[in-house]
């Protein structure tokens, strides 16, 4: 929603980003995704396009130290299951630090901190249009922690976008841009998106009150309507996805959207600690049975702890043990088995659930000429269409798209048929795919392609994406 002081036209001219030579290559070159972004009329998940930004590895607890107690403002919502929207001027506002903030989220906010009249279990926070040339106007370099010129668009960084931090609840109401497109690239956490095409408009009872430069509100709570009010909302065609980190979603000019944030906000830090008790187990296990009497070859000097399975067993079960403590109910830890893999981005997940996202916000000058030389359309799995859904949005639900089976067309009219589950996984499955096959090339050399070592099996096994799966497996296992 919010609008960066530059637009995004047809004269701005392509150029190289943010790709190393001889590493993971882009399925899309800059001009070509830039094509693509001036040319598609429907929402879309870009995959693979941002796993080298500097910036996929920033936390919130990195953001807070770069910050250095600089004041932000927050907006606070109830979490309430009311009809009526929550509109920035019925929300109160806190201003407060990044560190007090993440305090409050991990309930250690002291009764005279700046949240002390809001009960975490009641209210959600949201730092949102944090404009980075603002933000960190004494820490510039920031900005080029952020290649927006890998999609086409030379010279724009971080200077021209804005920073999104949220936690569990917080969301931004219903509303549609006059004017420009969106890029956003999710960094940390979870966000589900609920999308409505421009011809939808009379269908969401459009309304300028607030008044707010450019935004164009709903009257409707979409994820609770009142359909006795609005009843024409029943023709209203919803588009759903769930963003994860390592994702860029494009929003086309005009289409309405509802943001919610879905992850709480410090939970990662938990898990983490049982994604590495596993990776502890499995390396510890794997590589004294090949070496036994000789650890120093493998374990680093500053691993002074025993390295027994049974000492492992007992740390894997008391990072397990900490993961339930810290959450006690079946409900969050149910939403924490369902996150998805990602690549660290921008916004990259750590631990920190805030969902920050850098938005880059521009203007399209796209003549109808242009839209029908538009070549065969560009989905696959690098570049998976937004498309409608067929049931109403769920809070528990998880993936990254909320309908199955469903068959989408694109603009020229070409039918892709229906997209089952097994094809949707293999979707969400690339980024697996791309480590695989970046582990395999690393061990092309002198050792034989038919030779499997100990560290080739381990560099599969432990690789983080794949505890993180493990991980999820557990707590998921041991919640039931």
């Amino acid at each position: 929603m919010a609008v960066s002081p530059g637009t995004i036209t047809n004269a701005d001219s392509a150029s190289g980003g943010g790709e190393d030579e001889g590493k993971h290559v882009k399925p899309f070159t800059p001009e070509k995704a830039k094509e693509i972004i001036m040319c598609l009329q429907q929402p879309a998940v870009f995959y693979n396009m941002v796993f080298d930004w500097p910036a996929q590895h920033w936390t919130a607890k990195h953001l807070s130290e770069v910050l250095h107690g600089k004041q932000i403002r927050f907006r606070m919502g109830t979490k309430s299951s009311d009809t009526a929207p929550q509109f920035e001027t019925t929300c109160n506002y806190v201003e407060a630090t990044l560190e007090e903030f993440l305090s409050w989220n991990c309930h250690q906010s002291s009764i005279s901190g700046a949240f002390r009249d809001y009960d975490h279990s009641k209210f959600w926070a949201y730092a949102d249009y944090k404009y980075f040339v603002s933000l960190f106007e004494d820490k510039t370099d920031i900005f080029q922690d952020v290649i927006w010129s890998d999609f086409g668009f030379p010279g724009r960084n971080g200077q021209e976008s804005t920073l999104w931090i949220g936690s569990l609840g917080a969301h931004t109401p219903c509303h549609l841009d006059t004017y420009g497109c969106n890029l956003v690239f999710q960094v940390q956490g979870r966000k589900r998106w609920h999308l409505f095409p421009p011809e939808d408009t009379p269908f969401l009872y459009p309304t300028r009150i607030p008044y707010e430069e450019s935004s164009v509100f709903s009257k409707i709570n979409v994820v609770n309507p009142d359909l006795k009010r609005f009843p024409q909302f029943r023709k209203a065609r919803r588009h759903m996805v769930t963003l994860s980190p390592g994702q860029v979603l494009f929003v086309p000019r005009h289409w309405w959207h509802y943001v919610e944030s879905i992850d709480p906000v410090t939970e990662e830090d938990h898990q983490a600690r049982v994604e590495e008790a596993i990776t502890r187990m499995l390396v510890c296990a794997l590589k004294t049975a090949e070496n036994p009497h000789n650890t120093r070859a493998w374990l680093n000097p500053t691993e002074l702890e025993e390295t027994s399975h049974e000492v492992n067993c007992h740390y894997l079960n008391g990072a397990i043990s900490a993961f339930f403590n810290h959450y006690g109910t079946s409900e969050v830890v149910e939403t924490q088995a369902l996150r998805t893999n990602r690549e660290y981005t921008i916004k990259e997940e750590l631990n920190v659930h805030n969902h920050m996202e850098v938005e880059q916000i521009g203007s399209h000058n796209l003549s109808s000429e242009t839209v029908k030389q538009e070549a065969a359309s560009p989905f696959g799995l690098d570049l998976v269409p937004v498309i409608p859904s067929s049931q109403e949005p769920s809070s528990a639900r998880g993936g990254i798209f909320e309908n199955d089976g469903e068959e989408f067309v694109s603009k020229n009219g070409k039918s892709f048929g229906k997209l089952p589950n097994t094809k949707r996984q293999r979707m969400m499955s690339e980024s697996e795919n791309a480590v695989v096959e970046q582990v395999a090339s690393d061990r092309t050399g002198a050792l034989s392609q038919t030779f499997v070592s100990t560290d080739d099996l381990l560099d599969c096994l432990v690789n983080p994406q794949v505890t993180r799966i493990v991980a999820q497996l557990l707590i998921q296992g041991k919640s039931v």
